[in-house]
């Protein structure tokens, strides 16, 4: 994959792979390849990737940043849109978020709920809306979609790495398109997750683990099945977006920032703060644009309130917020009604950040791998969003790994290099 190139939405890299022939098809994952490793020429509106002599891939992603349509892929060869080149390309850049795909955009944070869509409303999802009806179950179209997921789920798995290629990728993808167009949003997020962990396994990436495609394929033939022989369930429909909620007045203190770049092809940063009351929240500044943005946002100003800081002097010291707005999983959104004044950071050992280091490392350990064996799947993201504090000494490196030794708890003076967002802990994102 190659994270220079805007990202893709699942639909249009299944329609350009299912117009080649078959003898082009079969010369697919080795295009991938060679042109995720070519040069990626950009100058803001369009993206340009040389094939050959006489052909160039040209991607213009729409508002979103990402790819929606067919024709915001062209390439300049005879055989177009019908070559291997727009294909390979499309094949190489990031898979598009569901959201970014379907052109929503975000909802508004001074409007609660506006754009929520539970998992018993909307899109086709059964009615769950009165707590004494029962399951209605899932409709005709979602049966039908599931049943698609579920055997494009089994050809994976009957392929293995080696052999899921592009081909089954993209009849992956455009199943999890035809999933969303149901409404059937957690399984087509588990198909999302199996073709990025598929493409990062194939591709030998240092960030894959197997861990995380046996889960992704395993939720993904769980739900679909189950869904395809009419399991009423509404929680394996799943959620779409939610909206964010009223907050009320909150003080919140810096603690890191971590600089994202995603599978997608977006680069950003997210400030996680901690409250008094000892609840994680963070301030996200995450947009298409890969290692240049998140380069960039590091230091950008943090929109929220009056926007008086930069993540950097928000991850060292804290606000004062009145008119919150909370997402589900703690985002604070930054709408007309929300107003934040700075307000003096504390160190890693006073008030509420001083809790982060005081269980030893196996115990808090041990705790995320617990949430992480839920079946629930958004318990199991806010578990793994808290951060874990220790104070270590770095032993070693290998290649892009740090190596580090965990120091026991009255060996740590809490102040000087270990200050807030200093590079021990949490913050060596910072």
């Amino acid at each position: 994959m190659n994270t220079e190139l805007p990202p893709v939405a699942p639909e249009v890299v299944a329609a350009a792979v299912e117009q080649l022939t078959s003898r082009l098809r079969k010369k697919l994952d080795a295009a991938i390849e060679t042109y995720a490793t070519l040069p990626v020429t950009a100058d803001g509106t369009a993206w340009r990737v040389r094939c050959g002599e006489d052909a160039e891939v040209t991607l213009t992603p729409g508002p979103s940043g990402a790819v929606v349509e067919d024709g915001q892929a062209r390439c300049s060869c005879l055989l177009a849109p019908r070559c291997l080149h727009r294909a390979a390309v499309l094949g190489a850049a990031p898979v598009a978020d569901t959201d970014v795909a379907a052109g929503t955009p975000d909802p508004s944070p001074e409007e609660p709920g506006v754009g929520a869509t539970s998992s018993g409303e909307g899109a086709g999802a059964p009615d769950t809306r009165e707590a004494d009806a029962a399951p209605v179950g899932p409709t005709a179209a979602q049966v039908s979609a599931a049943a698609g997921l579920w055997d494009a789920a089994a050809a994976v798995l009957a392929a293995g790495v080696p052999g899921a290629g592009a081909v089954p990728q993209a009849e992956l993808l455009r199943a999890a398109h035809t999933a969303r167009l149901a409404g059937l949003h957690r399984p087509e997020a588990a198909a999302l997750r199996v073709v990025r962990a598929l493409r990062a396994a194939r591709a030998r990436h240092d960030g894959h683990r197997l861990a995380d495609l046996v889960a992704a394929l395993r939720e993904l033939l769980l739900t679909s099945g189950l869904l395809a022989v009419s399991d009423p369930d509404p929680a394996l429909v799943g959620t779409a977006r939610r909206g964010y909620r009223p907050g009320g007045s909150l003080r919140v203190h810096g603690v890191c920032r971590e600089p994202v770049i995603s599978a997608t092809g977006y680069g950003g940063v997210v400030t996680h703060v901690l409250s008094d009351e000892g609840r994680w929240f963070s301030v996200a500044d995450v947009k298409p644009g890969g290692t240049a943005r998140a380069r960039g946002a590091a230091t950008a100003t943090v929109a929220l309130g009056s926007g008086s800081l930069d993540h950097a002097q928000l991850s060292r010291g804290g606000l004062l917020i009145s008119g919150a707005t909370l997402s589900p999983d703690g985002r604070l959104g930054a709408g007309k009604g929300v107003r934040a004044t700075p307000v003096t950071g504390l160190s890693w050992t006073s008030g509420p950040l001083a809790r982060l280091f005081s269980r030893p490392l196996a115990q808090a350990a041990a705790t995320r791998f617990a949430g992480a064996r839920t079946t629930d799947p958004e318990q199991a993201g806010q578990t793994a969003d808290e951060l874990i504090g220790c104070d270590v000494v770095i032993v070693g490196a290998a290649e892009d790994h740090l190596f580090a030794r965990e120091l026991p708890a009255e060996g740590a003076d809490g102040e000087g290099e270990g200050g807030p967002g200093t590079g021990i802990g949490p913050a060596s994102s910072a």
